[in-house]
């Protein structure tokens, strides 16, 4: 069976100028976990969930010793308060990101006339959940481990 028996060859895209709030959208929208990531014509990367996530993570304060004190009853919300607002002040910011700022550059992509196979063992090898699908420089299709299964149910 070969890629192209299985792909989706209309990937949903971004452009690598669009806001982060703008890929978050397309993805809810369409109900997909990462796309390709695009400039013009040009696949350039891929932006994912997780991707989007990372932005969110707040730091702790691994430095500063808490100790239980008479205070403790005041300290415990006050530090919940502070975090809240770090939380809250990366999610202001993340409006003003481009997808260029997160996403992953590594790509790894197969050509519609290779096998299924091969691209499940990329995907394997690599940890991946979707290849972009490549022929001709030009981004023709995506194949996610979903089409796979997919395809493999339909005894092709």
């Amino acid at each position: 069976m070969l890629v192209k028996d299985v792909m989706n060859a209309h990937p949903i895209t971004v452009q690598a100028d669009d806001s982060v709030s703008e890929a978050a959208r397309r993805l809810r929208e369409n109900k997909i976990s990462g796309m390709p990531v695009l400039e013009g014509e040009r696949l350039v990367g891929i932006v994912s969930e997780s991707d989007l996530l990372k932005l969110l993570a707040v730091e702790e304060d691994e430095g500063s010793l808490w100790l239980p004190s008479p205070f403790e009853i005041f300290e415990v919300p006050f530090r919940d308060l502070v975090k809240w607002e770090r939380m809250r002040s990366k999610a202001e910011d993340i409006s003003t990101k481009k997808v260029r700022e997160v996403m992953s550059r590594s790509l790894h992509e197969v050509s519609s006339d290779e096998t299924v196979e091969e691209a499940a063992a990329i995907m394997t090898r690599h940890r991946i959940n979707r290849l972009p699908v490549i022929d001709g420089g030009r981004l023709v299709g995506i194949l996610t481990r979903g089409d796979i299964i997919s395809g493999l149910g339909k005894g092709s």
